[in-house]
């Protein structure tokens, strides 16, 4: 199923999905070829009666004797065996909904940006004067390799990009966390700190909140505020704003038409006169030297740096007679936002905010969401963008993803026991009670829940199934060979007790390295060893005595079913039975 979903996770993991079952297919055909020729071959009589392989075996032996009686205890007592499966079960439900929830862990890609943002009538070289400020503080500190800045008269882009992983002590969220104080005292500038997203199609920021109606941009624009102030109230953030601000100036020129009259000034040649010493448009070209050149009729800059200063532009009047522009128009000034959004073909804002690196994304989300629930009104919605809108599709999928897993499973098993009993008492008996496991370690904030952790929960779903396939077969051919149930579950779960912790084993050691691991992408191994370790682990524990005792009250008796096909092979014996 992960290997044809859609989405971000189809496209990060369909290489490891199809490379996984590719890997499993070409296991199985080696253990029932290859496998068994070397074993003819290579393995001796004796040979695991001395040394070092005998002594594991006597040990061995001595673990199995216990597990043996210790099996046969609870399985007199199958009632609290049931109750600690269904306490064990419901815990899935709590630490599913009360673990903390991300797109993706953090990772250290050894750079801290920087999102400069100016007044809106602010000049390029108001910008630049602040943001050598910028510059500076990033060169403080010692870990940075290069600083890159791009600066525009509205803002601007910079910051710093560390030095590799051996050369430095502190990580990327820790020089972010360390740089807001000496970006937060620039004067004139804001720099919003953050880290670039672990994965590719997030947005500008980590928490885009999206506010949709149909109201007019002001209140709009209330109402974020509103959500602003919440946020950082609230400690989770570093930064939060609107990206709905109505800060842009502008000077409207208003006419009086009777002046206009009086004058004899003709409305439509004065708007060209002024569009011609305002707009910038080049008319015309020149050359000289064999290089080409703009003609741009424009008053100088220092005659059209105020509003004020318009009013002592002329234009064409009468008879080509020039007229001052305040003797029939006057200046009105108002402030306008910078842009208008649309979502949805719905008037927007959008609560743009950055977190700090201990507080998963999710539980910022969560908090806008509450908030936006008591201070929105009637007709108001909200969305996301960018990396949080991938979150909340993302996770949605998951539960789709692993219900699909598990029908997949329970059929195949299905058609290879020919029953629907078996597959149930394997799956009921050992994949909720992985899932649990492993669920508690990202409930105890060890981890998070991530398309990582959740790739991992799927794949888990397959990996612990195998424990139950091993006791349940064998079980079902020692009833048929005359033993009955109880005997024969007892026998099954003692002879298949080693196979099944060595898969185990095999399975964690494989997967603990990505526990370990350390540097550049350490989070989302992490992440997956987590899941599939403590899963195995825990999941095999519970399955050596929940399998079976859920054999012995669902399993039906396989004996009889041997005893008539023996009748049935012999025509006097089933003639006689009758």
């Amino acid at each position: 199923p992960v290997g044809i979903q859609g989405g971000l996770t189809g496209a990060l993991f369909r290489e490891f999905a199809f490379t996984l079952a590719g890997a499993v297919i070409v296991s199985g055909v080696v253990a029932l070829t290859l496998s068994p020729m070397m074993g003819s071959k290579l393995l001796r009589s004796g040979d695991t009666e001395r040394g070092f392989a005998g002594w594991i075996n006597r040990r061995f032996e001595s673990v199995r004797s216990a597990y043996s009686r210790t099996l046969a205890g609870t399985l007199q007592y199958r009632p609290v065996v049931f109750v600690l499966w269904v306490i064990v079960v419901s815990l899935i439900v709590p630490f599913y909904m009360f673990s903390q929830r991300e797109l993706a862990p953090a990772e250290d890609q050894g750079v801290v940006f920087g999102v400069i943002q100016s007044s809106a009538n602010s000049t390029i070289d108001q910008t630049n004067l602040f943001t050598t400020q910028v510059y500076d503080v990033y060169h403080s500190f010692p870990e940075s390799e290069s600083i890159f800045q791009i600066t525009s008269p509205s803002g601007g882009f910079g910051g710093m990009v560390t030095k590799p992983w051996s050369q430095r002590k502190k990580t990327a969220q820790q020089l972010l966390v360390e740089s807001v104080g000496p970006l937060s005292k620039i004067p004139g500038i804001r720099v919003i700190p953050l880290t670039p997203s672990p994965l590719p199609g997030g947005g500008n920021f980590p928490v885009e909140f999206v506010v949709v109606s149909a109201a007019e941009p002001r209140q709009l624009s209330e109402f974020a505020n509103q959500l602003v102030k919440k946020a950082f109230a609230s400690g989770l953030f570093i930064f939060a704003d609107s990206d709905l601000k109505f800060d842009q100036p502008q000077a409207e020129v208003v006419f009086d038409r009777d002046k206009v009259r009086a004058q004899g000034v003709d409305l439509t040649q004065a708007g060209q006169d002024l569009s011609t010493l305002l707009g910038g448009d080049y008319v015309n070209r020149f050359s000289i030297q064999g290089r080409s050149y703009k003609v741009i009729p424009q008053i100088k800059r220092a005659e059209r740096l105020s509003p004020d200063q318009l009013e002592q532009i002329y234009v064409t009047g009468s008879d080509g007679k020039l007229v001052r522009l305040s003797t029939f128009a006057t200046l009105k000034t108002t402030t306008e936002p910078r842009d208008l959004k649309k979502f949805q073909q719905l008037n927007a804002v959008t609560i743009q905010g950055v977190i700090p690196p201990n507080v998963p994304l999710d539980k910022a989300l969560r908090f806008l969401e509450d908030e936006a629930k008591t201070i929105l009104p009637q007709g108001f919605t909200v969305d996301y963008a960018g990396e949080s809108r991938q979150l909340r599709v993302e996770g949605s999928k998951f539960l789709g993803t692993f219900l699909l897993s598990a029908i997949l499973i329970y059929l195949v098993l299905a058609a290879q026991f020919e029953s629907f009993r078996d597959p149930f008492i394997i799956l009921v008996g050992s994949v909720p009670l992985a899932i649990s496991g492993a669920l508690m370690f990202s409930f105890l904030g060890l981890t998070t829940l991530n398309i990582y952790s959740q790739v991992g929960l799927i794949t888990l779903v397959g990996l612990i199934s195998k424990n139950g396939i091993l006791i349940v077969e064998f079980a079902n051919h020692l009833q048929e060979t005359g033993k009955d149930k109880l005997a024969a579950i007892i026998e099954a779960a003692t002879t298949r007790l080693r196979p099944i912790l060595m898969t185990t084993a095999a399975t964690v050691v494989g997967h603990f390295p990505l526990v370990l691991a350390k540097g550049p992408g350490a989070g989302a191994r992490n992440s997956i060893g987590i899941m599939l370790v403590s899963g195995m682990i825990i999941g095999t524990l519970f399955t050596l005595f929940v399998v079976p005792s859920i054999y012995m009250l669902v399993a039906r008796k396989h004996v009889a079913d041997s005893k008539l096909e023996t009748e049935s092979d012999v025509p006097e014996l089933a003639e006689a039975s009758v």
